[in-house]
């Protein structure tokens, strides 16, 4: 399982809509997330820059792009978003294998 953190921008006609009726959108896609084999670990509203941060669990990056897809395809977003987390010690293990080892040249560095 993997974790991810969308970025979600609504339109005008989405933020009217829930002006007019407003609901609980996290009862919406919970059932959503757990019918792809994840879930809704947080849902938080913002001000500025995105209007809706969600940051799930799921299976793998398809999954996550299918799902990013689809609600993109929906129009109730401008802007939909999607970074993939990695733990602590994901990051880690990535600092001390590849990261320490990888024969890279910054642009201007001698060869």
């Amino acid at each position: 399982m993997s974790i991810y953190l969308y970025h979600l921008v609504q339109t005008p006609s989405t933020l009217a809509k829930l002006i007019a009726a407003p609901e609980d959108r996290r009862q919406t896609i919970e059932p959503i997330f757990k019918g792809l084999g994840g879930s809704v670990l947080g849902f938080w509203y913002g001000v500025g820059g995105s209007d809706v941060y969600v940051v799930a669990e799921l299976p793998d990056d398809v999954v996550s792009t299918s799902l990013a897809t689809r609600v993109a395809s929906s129009g109730a977003f401008s802007s939909v978003t999607t970074t993939k987390l990695l733990t602590v010690e994901d990051m880690l293990t990535a600092l001390g294998g590849s990261a320490a080892t990888a024969a890279y040249r910054a642009p201007g560095e001698p060869a």
